[in-house]
């Protein structure tokens, strides 16, 4: 295994400029910007500039290679240069101007865990003040200062999960945390990190489900109480979707008064890594006090240029809407009906057939014929293929022994399920001719994926018979109509999910509980939901015009054909009228509007269940 390969391991991603200026600017680098300018030629107000700038003090805990420290010093450097340009404008008087300098490389402190890591990080703030060194020389002649620091830049090789960050840099109002966190999700964390993270969040209920990058916003907002120092981190977008936000979140609003003062919305994050890995991040700035000006970045796509504009309030979904954590829930908030996930096998893949293998099942025991289901899994659905699963609810001994080959199957599933780890798994071994568990629906149903390309703008979704099993990489809806279809099939529904639902890799997350169960439903008249039925039909109509077409061709933004996408604006439209009658701008807007309506039905919800129950006569 490589270097790189090793600190990707760890979760440790290369941080380009462009994305390093995302944190910094609106943390600090913005603010000291606007005093130089307002200051303007007044001496006193750049003097007291120039001392606060060697006031600041900087901590990047898991500073890598120093990208952001670097950077940040870099541009500090620039702003004193301009300060003292303007301070002292006839520039041959100055004989020393490295004597005039306040930002000097003790401000700047890092944590590192790779030694190696924490070497370069040192290196790298070295040259950048040579560097500096050289432009104040050329602005101002002959600077006299060192070729190099007396002491090394205050880099600590050590765990920053495990160390007092307050030995490490003092907290007080002059210091600044930043940085990007390991990214790690919950799934692909190491023993060692599960164990930091355990002993980190002793006694927070959930907290095993958290990415580990939660825990730097964890540690920081116990850093920094009772002060005002800012913070602002680079993280994993899941820490802002789906279940983690009611762990994590609901600690650091309510335990530690934490205030998000700027956010930027999921975008795409490239590294300089050689191979330019990606993923989809946020950034977070945040505080233990509030600010009157808050930013809330917007990506138009992942890999766009944000846009800023100022927010009345920034969420833990990192909307502009007041505080109130969704909480996952096992029944809908509306009166729908009721979805359901798909039956996980947990069978090796035994109970799964390809055609070839169906075929040839069938060629050697047609009797199994009866119990071969067309299996309806996300990426068969989506992609158009055919995928079977052997359904043996119900069969007798006497039967599955009259079939050899597939009793080798049933076989082969109890060895994989009594060699699992899992207590249950091993249990479910004498139910090897089943899925684990069966929630197969009795009727008819709408079918969606669990998982869906961020890249399409609707949920691809349609009916199924009731012969179709379903897999656990789908969700289904019994019982659904078109008025159902019609709303789940439109940008307001799609726009919760993306909100809600969290991600896996580059694919939306779509959850029963968080999604689904807590959507605000319109409440139409009847003619508004007639509307949303004809509109529906009109989308179903209009695919059926290209049977060929696969979900996934159908609804790719190249590939959508133009009749299905004017489809499905008017279905936006019913839909959108169902909420009220004025358009929405974008899907900001959405998402603001639907946690403003889920707080009202929750309020109401609450209203009725608190009224005294009528005596009975």
């Amino acid at each position: 295994m490589t270097e790189r390969q090793e600190q990707r391991g760890r979760g440790a991603y290369y941080t380009n400029e462009d994305n390093v200026l995302k944190v910094i600017r609106p943390l600090f680098l913005d603010g000291l910007e606007a005093e130089f300018a307002e200051a303007g030629h007044d001496r006193e107000r750049l003097s007291a500039l120039h001392e606060k700038l060697g006031r600041l003090r900087f901590l990047e805990p898991a500073c890598g290679q120093g990208n952001f420290l670097v950077v940040a010093y870099r541009r500090l450097r620039e702003l004193e240069t301009r300060v003292l340009g303007a301070l002292h404008p006839h520039k041959q008087r100055v004989a020393d101007a490295g004597a005039l300098r306040r930002v000097h490389l003790d401000q700047f402190h890092g944590i590192e865990i790779d030694e190696s890591a924490a070497r370069a990080a040192k290196a790298a703030l070295w040259r950048t003040d040579r560097r500096m060194n050289g432009k104040l020389a050329e602005a101002f002649g002959r600077v006299g200062a060192r070729a190099t620091p007396a002491a090394a830049p205050p880099i600590v090789h050590g765990n920053a999960l495990t160390l007092d960050w307050r030995e490490v840099l003092p907290p007080s109002d002059t210091c600044v945390i930043l940085g990007n966190p390991p990214f790690v999700g919950k799934h692909y964390r190491t023993q060692e990190q599960t164990r930091e993270m355990a002993n980190l969040f002793r006694g927070v209920r959930g907290a095993g489900v958290l990415d580990y990058a939660a825990a730097w916003f964890f540690k920081a907002a116990r850093y920094i109480q009772n002060t005002r120092v800012k913070c602002a981190f680079v993280s994993t977008s899941s820490i802002t979707q789906g279940e983690q936000v009611g762990v994590l979140w609901n600690e650091l609003l309510y335990k530690y008064g934490i205030k998000i003062h700027f956010a930027h919305r999921p975008f795409a994050w490239s590294g300089e890594a050689a191979d330019k890995a990606c993923v989809h991040v946020v950034i977070i700035g945040f505080a233990a006090h509030d600010t009157p000006r808050k930013l809330l970045y917007d990506y138009d796509t992942p890999r766009s240029a944000p846009r800023a504009r100022q927010a009345k309030n920034i969420n833990p979904y990192l909307a502009d809407s007041p505080h109130g954590i969704i909480p996952a829930t096992r029944t809908p908030i509306c009166p729908v009906p009721l979805m359901h996930n798909g039956s996980p096998p947990v069978d090796g893949g035994h109970l799964l057939l390809t055609d070839k293998e169906k075929a040839a099942l069938l060629a050697r025991e047609p009797q199994a014929d009866p119990y071969i289901k067309p299996l309806a899994s996300a990426m068969e659905f989506l992609h158009g293929k055919n995928r079977w699963c052997l359904w043996l609810d119900g069969i007798s001994p006497e039967q599955l022994k009259r079939m050899p080959r597939v009793s080798q199957r049933v076989t082969a599933v109890r060895r994989f399920r009594l060699a699992s780890k899992k207590q249950a798994t091993r249990k479910a071994a004498d139910r090897a001719t089943l899925f684990i568990s069966a929630r197969q629906p009795k009727t008819d149903f709408l079918l969606l994926p669990c998982y869906s390309s961020e890249n399409r703008k609707y949920v691809p979704m349609d009916f199924r018979g009731r012969d179709f099993i379903v897999h656990d990489s789908c969700a289904c809806l019994p019982n659904a109509a078109l008025y159902h279809f019609g709303v789940l099939s439109s940008l307001m529904h799609a726009a919760w999910m993306r909100y809600m639902g969290g991600r896996l890799g580059n694919s939306c997350r779509y959850s029963v509980v968080l999604v689904y169960n807590t959507f605000p439903w319109p409440r139409p008249s009847a003619e508004r939901k007639q509307a949303i039925e004809q509109h529906a039909r009109a989308v179903l109509d209009t695919r059926a015009r290209y049977p060929h077409g696969t979900l996934a061709e159908l609804y790719h933004p190249l590939t959508m054909p133009p009749p299905l996408r004017e489809a499905h604006h008017a279905l936006d439209k019913a839909v959108d009228l169902a909420y009220r009658p004025r358009p929405f701008e974008d899907e900001r807007a959405r998402v603001g509007f639907l946690l403003e309506l889920y707080r009202r039905y929750v309020e109401e919800a609450a209203g009725m269940a608190s009224r005294p129950k009528p005596a009975r006569p």
